[in-house]
This record gives C-alpha cells, sequence and structure tokens, in this order.
C-alpha cells in the first residue's frame, strides 16, 4: 500500500469562519465523502489544521498508488465544485496510534 499526505486548501483563509451557505453545503458534502473514504479504510485521518497563516484540511490517504489517490481527491465534491484545490505529497508511514474521537 502507498500512503499520501493531502492538504485540502480553501479558497481564501478566513474560509472556515465565513462560509456562506452554498459552500457550507459543499463543506458537508466533502465530510460526508471523506467519512465514507474513511470508512472504506482508504483514508486513515482527516480533519482541519487550525493553522493561525490559514486554516487548511488535512488527510492521510492508504491506497495502491498515485492514481488511486488522486482518482479519491478528483472526485471531492468540493474539488469538483471548484471551492476547494488540494496538494498531494507521498509520504511515509513511521507509526501511527489514535485514540477513539
Amino acid at each position: 500500500m502507498a500512503h499520501f499526505f493531502i492538504k485540502l486548501i480553501g479558497p481564501r483563509p478566513t474560509f472556515p469562519f465565513d462560509m456562506n451557505e452554498s459552500e457550507r453545503a459543499l463543506m458537508t458534502q466533502h465530510a460526508q465523502y471523506f467519512q465514507e473514504r474513511f470508512n472504506q479504510r482508504k483514508v486513515l485521518i482527516y480533519g482541519p489544521v487550525m493553522d493561525p497563516q490559514g486554516p487548511y484540511g488535512m488527510g492521510v490517504l492508504e491506497v495502491a498508488d498515485d492514481a488511486e489517490a488522486r482518482g479519491i481527491m478528483d472526485a471531492d465534491p468540493s474539488v469538483v465544485a471548484g471551492l476547494n484545490r488540494y496538494e498531494m505529497y507521498p509520504m511515509k508511514i513511521g507509526g501511527a496510534q489514535a485514540s477513539a474521537v
């Protein structure tokens, strides 16, 4: 399996704080989409990063290859709609542990 760090970049630095209704609806679809990929064990962890320089979303994918990772991200409703864009980086998992949410 291959692992990829995903950085989901919103349309503006203040996006998490000033979404309009249509943006909020797209982000609800995005959250549902990522939860489905999580349930399929394609996403190991995901969520917002509250960086003071500008919040962004992050996720770690566990997939067969680069093409599968890009396919997942290119089908994200928020990306399809042009609201968000993403950066993707291959990564090596050195260790992982998480408590239940």
